[in-house]
């Protein structure tokens, strides 16, 4: 049908744009949030990128589902305002009648937000967790970065290295300062190696002296050496840590029966349920009142995306905490919410109100 055809390609139009624009807004805060993370010593400065990327592509699910609500609601809105509807209504074809051309419009895009939902989001936060795991898991050594100085991963040590000698587990001009609760410690030497033994990392220092101060009493305690060695980290572990429960992969989450797990699978869920309600919504909400102004159902409409996304990470945290299941959870908010809209829209189908239900009672 022309109409079915002409409205999908609006539909697309205007899911395109509204897809960039949140994509770049979103990228833009993932940026900011990677390298506030990256000086903080949580990221590899060279890892920036790859994090953000694998965050956004986390988010992808919540920018899908909004680009379409924001589109639904738009398009149908520019039709109320153009008069287009009236032609639509006046052919004999009521409101329902458009709900096929918009699943229709929607069904790839509740495909991906399911891939994304269910496949991508684990494998990405794997992926942060790997990235930022292999960072704070690298030894002391490893972080500093020649010529400057720069304090260990638990702000206790600062070091400074002159690295002139070939291969990645020796330098030369070795200065450490390190601070304890009951002292404080200054190593210099003149060079320095890495060595594993028994499952430590060790850092050799050779040809150098070392000055130690008591805190709590007077005096001084100067030494000379030509090697000394001290701890800087464990090697590395051949078992992995447990991973955090938004790096399980779906199936896992659905044959463990824990609270924790359970919440993630709803809001998993409910990313793809949410595609279905913001279609029905969008196309029970989108009217135009010229009172109001143009952009009141945009408005109305972002208010219904940020407080169901908010009852989700809210039925989450109950989950997560024991207080509801997941099932009743699922039926309470996506059921009610698409039943919510299917009745808001057999409302609007039927043109039925409260007032004029109101005076066919009080006429009775």
């Amino acid at each position: 049908m022309l109409f079915d055809s002409s409205i999908r390609k609006e539909l697309a139009r205007s899911f395109g744009a509204t897809l960039v624009v949140l994509i770049t807004v979103v990228m833009t805060m993932m940026l900011i949030r990677t390298l506030g993370q990256a000086s903080r010593g949580s990221v590899a400065p060279t890892d920036v990128l790859l994090v953000m990327g694998f965050t956004v592509l986390g988010q992808l699910p919540t920018i899908l589902s909004l680009s379409l609500f924001v589109a639904v609601v738009s398009v149908l809105s520019r039709m109320y305002r153009d008069s287009e509807m009236v032609i639509w209504f006046s052919a004999g074809r009521g409101l329902v009648s458009l709900l096929a051309p918009l699943l229709r419009f929607a069904w790839p895009v509740m495909l991906a937000v399911g891939v994304l939902a269910l496949v991508a989001w684990p494998w990405a936060n794997r992926q942060i967790q790997d990235l930022k795991t292999q960072y704070e898991q690298r030894s002391d050594v490893d972080r500093i970065a020649p010529g400057e100085f720069q304090e260990s991963a638990g702000g206790s040590r600062v070091f400074f290295i002159d690295k002139d000698t070939p291969g990645a587990n020796a330098a030369s001009n070795v200065f450490i300062a390190t601070t304890e609760p009951t002292r404080e410690t200054v190593t210099s030497a003149q060079g320095a190696r890495l060595k594993v033994e028994q499952g430590e990392r060790i850092a050799v220092l050779s040809r150098g002296q070392r000055l130690e101060t008591a805190l709590d009493k007077p005096g001084l305690r100067l030494s000379e050496f030509a090697e000394y060695g001290t701890r800087i980290g464990a090697a590395s572990s051949s078992s992995p840590e447990e991973a955090a429960v938004k790096t399980r992969d779906t199936h896992e989450l659905a044959l463990n029966p824990q609270p924790v797990y359970r919440a993630e699978l709803a809001w998993r869920l409910g990313l793809v349920m949410a595609v279905l309600n913001f279609v029905v919504l969008g196309l029970a909400l989108a009217v135009v009142n010229p009172r109001a102004g143009r952009s009141a159902s945009m408005l109305l409409a972002l208010f219904a995306f940020i407080i169901y996304y908010n009852l989700m990470t809210v039925g989450q945290s109950w989950i997560a905490s024991g207080r509801l299941g997941l099932l009743p959870f699922m039926a309470g908010l996506h059921g009610g919410t698409l039943a919510l809209g299917l009745v808001l829209l057999a409302a609007r189908h039927n043109q039925w109100s409260l007032r004029g239900t109101l005076r066919r009672a009080g006429g009775r």
